[in-house]
């Protein structure tokens, strides 16, 4: 299996970035899984397998290691090709897909949020919780999980890694990013914008701000993956298309 040679660190920027995300059990080589142990798709999964001859095995024994929490198998461009299809033909079932982005950070320019939006580096536990609770309900997390979500982020193994970003108006919470450094590229990730404040600028600013501290620390490439909704945020700072992961579920069944 092979990819692009500068998109690669892209790829593992992701790949270590969720890893972190695995507290109850990780696994990087052929077969790339975390788990979390908490109860939700977004946090337990399967990042990439760079052997399509081998689904069938893969799956079983992926099943058997994330059994009891909900998860995805992610297929990118750091898995073989021929992965997707013969997922399919196991009964997996595709869910949607992220496109793969990227910018040059000196090409970052400033944004224009909301004038009294103030983006501070989250410093302490208060902030901590408060990032969490921003972004949890941002993306749908269950409250009930919440807790769960602030002990993972707070015990993280890779917390040398991350710097994340809490934006305030008139000192309320209401939106989050974090840059994620490793394999000299700056990661972006949880940019969440609370609902009431969307479409005001205030992601973009976040997103900028995790991009301005990646380039400060000598990164010079920033990549993300993106939802749709974010998709034309991003195209609009200058980001392209690099590559794309595709999401699948594999049905019990199946598993």
């Amino acid at each position: 299996m092979k990819t692009d040679s500068d998109l690669e660190p892209q790829l593992a920027n992701c790949r270590d970035y969720w890893l972190g995300w695995g507290s109850a059990e990780r696994m990087d080589g052929e077969l790339t899984y975390y788990r979390s142990g908490i109860p939700d798709g977004q946090v337990n999964g399967v990042l990439s397998l760079r052997d399509s001859a081998k689904v069938e095995q893969s799956i079983a024994y992926a099943a058997e290691r994330l059994a009891g929490v909900p998860w995805m198998w992610w297929v990118g461009p750091d898995s073989a090709p021929g992965v997707a299809a013969e997922l399919t033909d196991h009964g997996a079932v595709r869910l949607g897909a992220m496109p793969v982005m990227t910018i040059r950070t000196d090409k970052v320019t400033p944004a224009d949020g909301p004038s009294d939006l103030d983006i501070e580096v989250v410093g302490d536990a208060d902030a901590l919780k408060e990032w969490v609770r921003v972004f949890a309900t941002s993306f749908g997390l269950p409250p009930e999980i919440h807790d769960d979500l602030l002990r993972t982020e707070s015990e993280r193994h890779d917390a040398d890694r991350i710097v994340r970003f809490i934006g305030r108006r008139a000192g309320q919470a209401v939106g989050t990013s974090l840059l994620y450094d490793a394999h000299g590229v700056a990661g972006v990730y949880v940019v969440a914008t609370a609902e009431d404040q969307r479409r005001q600028g205030i992601g973009t600013a976040l997103t900028t701000a995790a991009l301005v501290e990646g380039r400060q620390r000598g990164l010079s490439v920033g990549t993300l993956q993106s939802s749709p909704s974010g998709y034309p945020v991003y195209q609009r700072m200058g980001f392209e298309t690099v590559g794309e992961y595709e999401l699948f579920q594999i049905p019990a069944s199946e598993a």
